[in-house]
């Protein structure tokens, strides 16, 4: 068993799932992708209740719609911990969407993994922003004691 690889395995880790889901990505690999998931995967957006979805299927067509418009999207996971079954995950996710323009996405992940594969997953993952409302923008002004209004 020593000898076998993480790739022949049929059970995984949490963070060797992950590895495997980041490496289908980079890959565009949809089958090597669907493996990852456990076929009713929930998957759940917390800020965009409307995006959630169960299944492969609608998993599938997900990343075939990404991968269809960022033909060269990059995966690298920036921190994974896991806990038990539970693992959470910093991803940024780049590329060159299908017009030309940049994509960048990142964000955290937070994955259920009882048996090697994603059973369920809360995603909070946003593009990038650049040249947006800083912080105090977004807070309002502050009172003179240096509290907002």
């Amino acid at each position: 068993m020593e000898n076998q690889t993480i790739e022949s395995r049929s059970v995984y880790s949490p963070e060797e799932c992950m590895r495997r889901v980041a490496e289908a990505i980079s890959r565009q690999d949809l089958d090597a992708l669907t493996d990852c998931f456990e076929p009713d995967y929930d998957s759940e957006f917390p800020a965009h209740p409307e995006r959630a979805f169960r299944g492969h299927a609608a998993m599938r067509r997900n990343w075939s719609e990404i991968f269809g418009a960022v033909p060269d999207i990059e995966t690298t996971i920036r921190t994974c911990i896991a806990s038990g079954e539970t693992v959470w995950v910093e991803w940024e996710w780049k590329g060159t969407r299908a017009d030309g323009l940049p994509f960048l996405n990142r964000g955290v992940t937070i994955q259920g993994v009882p048996h090697g594969k994603i059973a369920w997953a809360r995603l909070y993952i946003e593009p990038v922003q650049t040249g947006g409302p800083s912080v105090g923008d977004l807070v309002g002004p502050r009172s003179e004691g240096g509290k907002n209004r």
